[in-house]
Order: structure tokens, then C-alpha cells, then sequence
């Protein structure tokens, strides 16, 4: 199994947030993660990512334990996170940004490969690479905190929320950026309350709630009126 969590317990502070959360994650797929506020999506994603020690249980990555291992770590193992809230080194570049995102690797001619790579691929962002992050409208920052998650070459990406706050022309861009990379060969992990955005990209929808996984379904065999019945009626 490419991601596989086993009976999952996380606290945040003196809060129990993860409840005994289990799943797998097959290679290659994109895995939408839905959920009402404070249901732990994000904090799940914390713990795939080592920045939350869980209380209990594993997390295997390709039949590897990451549980216990520091999140640089777990990057180095392949797994990347493009956070919320377009969190960038602000006073940094564009071109600084990027250059953060491959910080672990060492192998000078494949991050310059893949830059280039990356910047074909957010087009907008090459011609902005001496701009000052925090200068960028909303919708470049997020270009800009997926690109630099790239830059660690992943295997598996978690993006928490990468449509917050975009303009519905942006979204669809968004959507076809997701698209691409997954067919790049990248497994995604994605977190969304856009549910036309979410729902139109899963592989498989997993549904969380009180802090366990409620639900799983084929991405095609949930619709945004199903899911609002199953999180806001109970059914």
C-alpha cells in the first residue's frame, strides 16, 4: 500500500481531534478528504507530515513507518504539504521561494531540470521570479506555495485548501493545475471545501467525521446534495 494509516490517535493541546482514523491510499490516485470545520482534516494532515507527533497508531509510507520520524524527514521520503493560508516567506522572491522548496536535495542539475519544469507549468510565476512574494495577488501566492512544494519532488502532495478565497476563474485553473500534476504521476491528498472543485477531482472521496473516517466512496458516487445530507442531516 503507497499511504497507509493504522488506527490513528492525534491530540492537539488536551483535545483529542483524531479518534482511531484508519485508511489506505493507493499510488496514483487523487484522494479528496471532506469534512465540517474542526472534523481534523488538517490536523491529519499534520501528522502525515510529522509536524504533530500522533498519540497513537502508524503511518506506514511504502510499507516504511513515518510516525516517529522528523517532518524534514518525512519530505525527504517524499511527501510534501502545501499548507492553507498561502504561507510563504513573504520578504523572500518568488525565485527564493522555490529555491526554499528544494532545500534538502543535493542534486543540482535535476532541481534546475525541474524548476523549469515547474515554472512551464505556472507560467505566471517565471515572469514574476524577482518579484517579492508578499507583493503577489492571492491567486499567484497559491500558484507559488503549490510550486514550491514541488520543488521537493514529491511522490505524494497534500494540499490543504488550495481553492480558499480564489475567484471561480482561478478555481478551474486550479483544478486543471491538480489534474496535471497527478498525471505527472503524483498522488495527491487534497483538502477542500470547494465541493464542485473536490468532488469533480476525486478518485476517492474519504468523508471524516468526529474523528474518524465515516465514509469512503468512488469519487463519481458522491454528490455535493449526499454529502451535505450525510455531514448536515445525518443521513
Amino acid at each position: 500500500m503507497f499511504l497507509s494509516i493504522k488506527n490513528l490517535h492525534v491530540n492537539y493541546e488536551s483535545l483529542e481531534v483524531l479518534k482511531g482514523v484508519s485508511l489506505d491510499i493507493e499510488k496514483g490516485d487523487i484522494n479528496v478528504l471532506l469534512g465540517a470545520n474542526g472534523s481534523g482534516k488538517s490536523t491529519m494532515f499534520k501528522a502525515i507530515s510529522g509536524i504533530l507527533r500522533p498519540a497513537k497508531g502508524e503511518i506506514f509510507f511504502q510499507d516504511t513507518k513515518i510516525n516517529k520520524l522528523q517532518a524534514h524527514a518525512i519530505v525527504k521520503k517524499g511527501i510534501a504539504q502545501a499548507p492553507e493560508g498561502k504561507r510563504l516567506f513573504i520578504d523572500m522572491t518568488v525565485e527564493e521561494n522555490l529555491e526554499m522548496g528544494a532545500y534538502l536535495r543535493t542534486d543540482k542539475r535535476e532541481i534546475e531540470a525541474d524548476r523549469e519544469d515547474i515554472l512551464d507549468r505556472f507560467p505566471v510565476l517565471r515572469k514574476k521570479l524577482k518579484v517579492i512574494s508578499g507583493n503577489l495577488s492571492g491567486g499567484e501566492q497559491q500558484m507559488l506555495v503549490i510550486a514550491r512544494s514541488l520543488m521537493s519532488k514529491p511522490q505524494l502532495l497534500l494540499l490543504d485548501e488550495p481553492a480558499q478565497g480564489l475567484s471561480p476563474v482561478l478555481v478551474d485553473e486550479v483544478a486543471d493545475i491538480i489534474t496535471g500534476i497527478n498525471q505527472s504521476g503524483i498522488t495527491i491528498i487534497l483538502i477542500e471545501h470547494n465541493l464542485r472543485l473536490g468532488l469533480g477531482l476525486a478518485h476517492w472521496v474519504f468523508v471524516l467525521e468526529s474523528g474518524v473516517i465515516a465514509t469512503k466512496a468512488k469519487g463519481t458516487d458522491m454528490s455535493e446534495v449526499e454529502y451535505a445530507k450525510k455531514i448536515y442531516l445525518g443521513g
